[in-house]
């Protein structure tokens, strides 16, 4: 069964790069990130304590609205600085 092309959403893959100075906002991260599952294919997350900071790389595929979405509400976070990188395809 074929689906027509304006009921299916056309998904993009992206990264999101998200630098965390604020320790206790982990949960709120996490929260989020539970929330947009169905668009997450990996994540990577490095320590820094040298510098007090965490790094997270969370490669997603979906609509880009949704992409957009899960970016801006991290951003939103105190102590979050968040920033996507999106496929040409």
């Amino acid at each position: 069964m074929e689906i027509k092309a304006e009921t299916r959403k056309e998904t993009r893959i992206a990264v999101i790069s998200i630098i965390v100075e604020d320790p206790e906002t982990a949960q709120m991260i996490n929260s989020l990130l539970h929330q947009y599952r169905e668009y997450i294919i990996g994540r990577m997350g490095l320590p820094y304590p040298a510098k007090n900071i965490s790094v997270i790389s969370v490669a997603v595929d979906g609509p880009m609205d949704c992409i957009s979405a899960l970016s801006g509400k991290l951003g939103a976070i105190p102590g979050v600085s968040a920033k996507t990188v999106y496929s040409k395809k």
